[in-house]
């Protein structure tokens, strides 16, 4: 690999291993969360940032800058989700183009039923193989390079759960 790039072998081989890593843990986190309440990783993502937000509802916009996807994306997961009972959609009085996804109670008992599993699933193959000091090393690895990436996202994920973005939008 190292001949086509200035990027060192053993560089790449700590690349890859974290990959590697990354790729197992989702295929647990997924496992679990299908076993334990019958969502997708997907489902999953969105159901814990309704849960966490402000009103259990966000805007799809803020979904998606939230998680990161694509505005079709947000669009195609959130329509399976309202077919399966898990969410519905309401229109935004303040704004006729935009509309609210709301949490409804059988997305509320999915996320807190995949939360419990998520959460022993995570200590079993994440946090329990680290020491103290590798968490708070991975923690700040992990910061150091989304600040590299996108410098705004966590300060703009803080505003949009706490609320503060609508606040913002209707004054």
């Amino acid at each position: 690999m190292s001949e086509v790039s200035d990027i060192p072998e053993a560089d790449w081989m700590v690349w890859r291993s974290f990959v590697a890593m990354r790729r197992q843990v989702d295929r647990a986190l997924e496992h679990q969360l299908q076993t334990d309440a019958g969502v997708s990783v997907p489902d999953f993502e969105i159901l814990l940032a309704l849960f966490k937000a402000a009103d259990n509802q966000l805007r799809g916009k803020e979904l998606g800058e939230l998680l990161g996807w694509e505005k079709s994306r947000v669009s195609h997961q959130v329509t399976r989700m309202v077919a399966r009972g898990l969410v519905e959609r309401r229109e935004c009085p303040t704004d006729l183009r935009g509309s609210w996804v709301v949490l409804l109670p059988e997305g509320r008992r999915a996320v807190l039923t995949a939360s419990r599993g998520n959460a022993v699933e995570l200590r079993r193959i994440f946090f329990d193989v680290l020491s103290e000091e590798e968490k708070r090393t991975i923690g700040a690895l992990s910061e150091r390079i989304l600040e590299r990436i996108s410098p705004s996202a966590c300060a703009r994920a803080e505003e949009i759960l706490s609320g503060e973005s609508e606040r913002l939008a209707a004054s």
